[in-house]
């Protein structure tokens, strides 16, 4: 028995030679299939290998289904995981971040456990299909040479180790009965959020060579980290796909996003993204973590397949017997189509990608790759020039006092000195109009008296006077509100998504980037729903607000007296609208109003505003009302010449009559 063996595989190597030699392959065939994109065999050498014929079986696989739990780095360290693979497909079933904690104040028994450590990538459910992490699925042009589901087949699952035995990564090959094997490599860098991704394609004996199409998704199971779900008002939707692409012409990356909604419509549920040019990275994240794909430079051309999304459903439990509730859709992933190269009978190639797997933080995204810093401009939105600056602000006063909390007090007093000077030249306008409107008021009184039955006339008189003394209200007086706008929505947009205010404690608030939380209460109201938690800030802020619009003088005019009294209604619901405001923001609400106080209380005291009345002189908002006045001016002149010359030529039709 053991002589016929060598026997028989010399036979089956003879007939192989004897069936290559009689079919020999076409070369330069480039399947259309699947609308895959044509790769020049010339642009993807790079990576190609030789591989002897019989290192690679016709069929390489599995034969029962398994899970592999692997934990690298130190826990507590950057670049520290806990990940389960199941050969199922070859994919990721869970990647945990072993530094990231689901809740502050935890205790070092607990921050060990890993229950506790936030899981990025997670498994989802839709009926008897379960989704996850690092799956492949073969397009049309890819069928014949994996006619088998990529997804469902049992994939050979190694485990990586390094020289000293150390777990650094998984492997996963799979050779389908056409004669193609694929293969995946995951590896994991001590300290770093980096991993390095990959992808083998080998032809053993699936035909001519040519251009592959495959569905890649990299991320499954992000969900929602914000922890508003008692919220009124979403501040964050999450979770979010995103794409950046690079255009030769334009420096800066276009970037696309799709965002979570509660109740997407039927035609929103799948689509793609439309920008053009080079694809620098892909992926999905939540409010503070990311799991991003990005491919190395000799791997660019296997992107240009394009990127689709879609929302995975997950099916609710029987509410009753028979009785099934309207799907849920909380898990959006990205599908890159890859366009990978089929070489030769014998010929081996690979393609490298990192996938960054880690927080939202400014600093390690862009040691990352500089590209990132795109995502978290994008969260920043409108006033991102703003948003830097801010940044940059809040890590200085950080590095001085080691608070957050403290920080973005600092930064608030900053910002209130900056604006100081344009703040006291406002005032020092708005109090020297406020003495004219004193002084003018018998006069505008009686107008009010005369012209009591003709409200246009009134408003003639009314704007002949204010343009004589002068009565203009100055433009400067809505300037500091214009300065501060941006600010505040710089400041808005860096706190809602600031990794670094993420579980840090000031006060008795456990997380800047949550409401301050100060106890439970679960109260149900009408309309509003249940209160889950009593914040504290929200009404300290109104206060603040209320306080130092009191404190400033009360306008003479009758309008704009109600407009005051209005303002203060507003402010009320305006804390009811932003209840669930980041402590951060409401932190610096609170500081600012409070600095106003001071500014109208104290500094006035001791440095009163100068609110005599200045000579007239004529600005620019007079010249345009005198222009006005001159326009109405003529036009009544023409209308009453044309009134006249109407009545001339009714008194001639008349005499012609007679």
């Amino acid at each position: 028995m053991e002589k016929r063996l060598p026997l028989a595989l010399m036979l089956c190597f003879l007939i192989l030679m004897v069936w290559t030699m009689m079919n020999p392959p076409q070369e330069g065939t480039q399947p259309s299939g699947g609308g895959a994109a044509e790769v020049s065999q010339t642009s993807t050498q790079v990576g190609a290998e030789s591989a002897p014929v019989e290192l690679a079986a016709p069929t390489l696989s599995e034969e029962t289904e398994r899970t592999l739990e692997l934990s690298f780095g130190n826990p507590g360290q950057p670049g520290s995981y806990l990940a389960t693979f199941t050969n199922r497909g070859g994919r990721l079933l869970s990647l945990r971040l072993a530094d990231a904690y689901e809740r502050e104040g935890l205790t070092p028994e607990e921050q060990a456990d890993p229950a506790n450590w936030v899981e990025l990538l997670g498994t989802v459910e839709a009926g008897d299909t379960e989704f996850a992490s690092l799956g492949m699925r073969a397009a049309p042009s890819s069928r014949a040479a994996f006619p088998e589901p990529l997804d469902e087949a049992l994939w050979k699952m190694e485990e990586l180790k390094d020289e000293s035995g150390v777990a650094e990564g998984v492997r996963f090959s799979y050779g389908s009965s056409a004669g193609a094997v694929l293969t995946k490599e995951l590896s994991f860098q001590p300290g770093s959020r980096t991993l390095a991704l990959r992808l083998g394609l080998e032809n053993v004996s699936a035909g001519a060579a040519g251009s592959r199409q495959f569905l890649f998704t990299p991320a499954v199971g992000v969900r929602s980290q914000s922890g508003d779900s008692e919220s009124f008002f979403k501040f964050y939707i999450e979770p979010e796909v995103i794409g950046a692409w690079a255009d030769a012409e334009d420096d800066e990356l276009r970037v696309e996003t799709v965002e979570w909604e509660e109740e997407p419509h039927p035609q929103n549920l799948r689509g793609a993204f439309n920008s053009t040019g080079t694809l620098s990275f892909v992926g999905v994240h939540n409010k503070f973590f990311a799991l991003l794909m990005q491919a190395e430079p000799e791997a660019q051309s296997t992107l240009s397949g394009g990127v689709a999304w879609r929302r995975i459903a997950e099916l609710q439990p029987e509410i009753a017997p028979g009785v099934v509730s309207e799907p849920s859709y909380p898990t959006l992933v990205a599908d890159v189509d890859l366009v990978m190269y089929l070489g030769e009978p014998g010929e081996r190639r690979t393609w490298n990608y990192t996938l960054y797997a880690g927080p939202k933080s400014r600093e390690e995204l862009k040691a990352a790759s500089a590209d990132f810093e795109a995502l978290t401009l994008e969260d920043i939105g409108w006033f991102t020039g703003v948003g830097k600056v801010i940044l940059g602000i809040l890590a200085f006063y950080h590095g001085l006092v080691g608070s957050w909390g403290w920080a973005i007090i600092f930064m608030t007093l900053t910002v209130r000195l900056l604006l100081f000077p344009i703040n006291r030249r406002s005032q020092t306008a708005m109090a020297r109009f406020q003495t004219k409107m004193k002084r003018i008021q018998p006069k505008i009184d009686e107008l009010k008296e005369k012209h009591a039955n003709n409200p246009q006339k009134l408003r003639e008189e009314q704007g002949r006077l204010m343009q004589e003394e002068g009565a203009m209200p100055p433009l400067g007086g809505c300037l500091p509100l214009f300065l501060q706008f941006p600010v505040f929505i710089g400041l808005f947009g860096v706190l809602k998504v600031e990794y670094n205010l993420r579980q840090e404690p000031f006060l008795w608030i456990t997380d800047l980037s949550l409401p301050d939380r100060l106890m439970r209460i679960d109260l149900d109201l009408p309309l509003l729903g249940t209160i889950e938690w009593l914040n504290i800030l929200p009404f300290v802020m109104v206060v603040m607000m209320v306080l130092q619009q009191s404190a400033m003088p009360t306008p003479t005019d009758e309008q704009q007296a109600r407009m005051q009294k209005m303002m203060r209604w507003f402010l009320v619901v305006m804390g009811i609208m932003l209840y669930s405001y980041p402590a951060g923001l409401a932190l610096y609400m609170i500081t600012s109003s409070s600095l106003g106080l001071f500014e109208i209380k104290v500094i006035k005291k001791f440095w009163p505003i100068d609110d005599k009345e200045q000579p007239v002189k004529k600005g620019w908002m007079m010249r345009m009302a005198e222009k006005q006045a001159e326009q109405h001016k003529a036009l009544r002149e023409l209308q009453e010449q044309q009134r006249m010359s109407r009545q001339k030529a009714q008194k001639n039709r008349k005499k012609r009559k007679r």
